[in-house]
């Protein structure tokens, strides 16, 4: 069977391995959060990037399929906008406004002011991670200065959005040879500029990064009816990118095969409970961070990483619930209601169903 065949849009675990990746990332920045460190580097440089990457690589294959279906720039920029900002959006106004102000108020510090409240809320609602604090906070924690360390790749996605709508519009997605040619542009770009585990990533080393995991699951759609799709190359696909974790830059050998692992595994699971209409994960990714840090500031860095870990799982998840069901699907029935109102006749009866599975939204 190949991955064109075995890929039901309405029926695949893409939602749950999203969620799985979700709170992979907790699980990484547990330790960073609470001052402890992994000797292991191999193991380091896996769990400190391979989260992130996996959601890169579902993003290049779900994008891509979303604009080779239907290459319309009106619905293509309303899908991506409300799966985004709206959620985004109330995250950084409640850190801003509810998380900040109790941190302040555990450490008896003075309170905030109104203009660096909104000036985080503003700048971060732009994707401007880079303004990280507010008024000062988070401090006398070990990672001081930073509420949301989360949030600076989705400008990253955001540039990764805009690649395939430009290369879209001007016919290049089209192209066979457009997807593999820029994917070994990014190979050799990436292991050019690789970086050592954990250090301050330069810009360009950042896009390289994403694109070669972005543009891996790109590939994967574009032969997604010539690919097999089985466990065997799944569990082949699992090891080398274990054993990549050796290299300094493991994309550079396993941004394929992390791509075979996640989009074919989802691909293959049929199971009712794994089939998740009710997507969790980009709750979880973005008030994680927070949460964490508000935790840390309770003077809970004392917890074995794993505890804390457990602990910041459980309180993130009410969020990410509130956020999924009070502001996400709602914004996105708007997307649905527009399908309805622009698709062609012969469209419209699949909007709420093939088309809007498609395009769930980039990384989610």
């Amino acid at each position: 069977m190949k991955l064109g065949q075995a890929f039901d849009p309405r029926n695949n675990a893409l939602n749950a391995w999203r969620l799985i990746l979700a709170v992979g990332v907790i699980f990484w920045h547990s330790w960073p959060l609470t001052g402890h460190t992994i000797g292991y580097q191999p193991v380091v440089r896996l769990l400190s990037e391979v989260w992130v990457d996996g959601f890169f690589t579902i993003s290049g294959f779900l994008i891509t399929a979303s604009w080779m279906r239907h290459p319309r720039l009106k619905e293509y920029w309303t899908a991506r906008g409300l799966r985004i900002f709206p959620g985004l959006w109330v995250c950084l106004v409640v850190t801003a406004f509810v998380i900040a102000p109790v941190s302040v108020w555990i450490q008896r510090g003075s309170p905030l002011s109104v203009s660096s409240e909104v000036g985080y809320v503003l700048n971060n609602g732009v994707l401007n991670a880079y303004y990280a604090g507010i008024g000062g906070t988070p401090k006398a924690i070990p990672w001081p200065g930073v509420w949301n360390g989360s949030l600076w790749t989705l400008a990253f996605e955001m540039i990764c959005y805009i690649a395939v709508c430009v290369l879209g519009v001007v016919g290049l997605l089209k192209r066979r040879w457009t997807i593999p040619v820029l994917f070994v542009l990014a190979v050799a770009w990436s292991a050019w500029v690789s970086y050592p585990t954990l250090a301050m990533q330069t810009i360009p080393q950042m896009l390289a990064r994403f694109a070669v995991v972005f543009l891996a699951g790109a590939l994967l759609y574009q032969y997604r009816d010539r690919i097999p799709a089985r466990w065997s190359i799944v569990a082949l696909s699992v090891a080398v990118v274990i054993a990549s974790g050796l290299l300094q830059n493991y994309r550079v050998i396993a941004a394929v095969p992390l791509a075979y692992a996640i989009i074919v595994s989802g691909a293959l699971i049929r199971h009712r409970r794994l089939n998740l209409r009710n997507d969790l994960s980009y709750g979880v990714y973005i008030y994680a961070f927070p949460v964490q840090q508000l935790l840390a500031i309770c003077g809970l860095v004392w917890l074995n990483p794993a505890l804390f870990f457990a602990l910041a799982t459980i309180c993130t998840l009410p969020l990410a619930a509130l956020s999924w069901f009070a502001v996400e699907k709602r914004v996105m029935s708007l997307k649905g209601r527009f399908r309805r109102v622009s698709a062609p006749p012969a469209e419209r009866v699949t909007s709420q169903g093939v088309l809007d599975e498609w395009a769930i939204g980039g990384g989610w």
